[in-house]
């Protein structure tokens, strides 16, 4: 599967994968999550020539301001749901378990999906301007997968998890920082990206490797319960479609926790 929308490059034995919807800051249609997902599987397979992966978003505004909220208009079912969140830890999955160093380069808005891929990544760094969060309990009432929630616990802790998720607050560069979510501020990601990258490939590749795998181990077997009822509830109630149509209508949504 191929698109446009999905770019991807090999140079000095750095991949490079750009999300590439600016004009829709860099928002994620299913067929970008498929491709992403075929990428990465081909990494899996196959990273013999390539010594570390880059993901960035085209254009200043954005690395990927989650999935195209207008795609959720034709869930009906539960059964909508759970593929839908399927699709989402396939894809996420993918990306983790590349076994190689992967680095976000982080500009502008990094929310829901957008903000999922990047913490799959082992290294993310970020432009002064970066936004960072879930903003799902004030924009379309959906829910995060274990693994989702999972990973952001792996990455700044429960505490803080519940409270990004609650508040459905953005954070900046510096707090993310201060996080340990981000290794660090840049104006120049791409750069600092590649620069990064070579730094990794004179380093041995089976210790970076055998620590992605065991940090991906301990992760994955935290996160190793059924979330099957929680997904549906949240995805297939009355909140959801309101939250969707307002959301697409650019106003605030009227919440009847049903």
């Amino acid at each position: 599967m191929h698109t446009d929308e999905i770019l991807y490059s090999v140079s000095n034995n750095i991949a490079t994968v750009t999300l590439n919807r600016p004009q829709a800051r860099n928002a994620l249609t299913f067929e970008m999550y498929d491709r992403l997902a075929e990428i990465a599987n081909d990494l899996i397979d196959d990273h013999s020539d390539i010594s570390a992966l880059v993901i960035t978003g085209a254009g200043d505004k954005a690395f990927a301001a989650g999935t195209d909220i207008s795609k959720f208009r034709d869930f009906h079912t539960d059964q909508d749901a759970l593929d839908y969140e399927s699709r989402m830890d396939r894809v996420l999955g993918s990306i983790e378990s590349i076994p190689i160093p992967t680095i976000a380069a982080i500009k502008g808005a990094c929310t829901g999906g957008g903000a999922a891929i990047a913490a799959c990544c082992d290294l993310r760094i970020a432009a002064p301007d970066m936004k960072f969060g879930f903003p799902i309990a004030r924009t379309l009432g959906n829910c995060l997968s274990v693994g989702n929630l999972s990973r952001l616990c792996h990455l700044v802790g429960a505490g803080k998890t519940r409270e990004l998720l609650f508040t459905a607050k953005l954070i900046g560069a510096e707090e993310a920082e201060r996080l340990g979510l981000i290794t660090e501020i840049v104006d120049d990601v791409h750069s600092r990206a590649d620069e990064l990258a070579n730094q990794m490939k004179g380093f041995a590749p089976l210790t970076l490797s055998a620590t992605k795998e065991a940090l991906r181990r301990i992760r994955e077997h935290a996160a190793n319960v059924d979330d099957s009822d929680l997904i549906v509830q949240c995805y297939t109630s009355a909140d959801f479609k309101e939250g969707l149509e307002a959301f697409l209508a650019k106003r605030k949504p009227e919440w009847k926790g049903c």
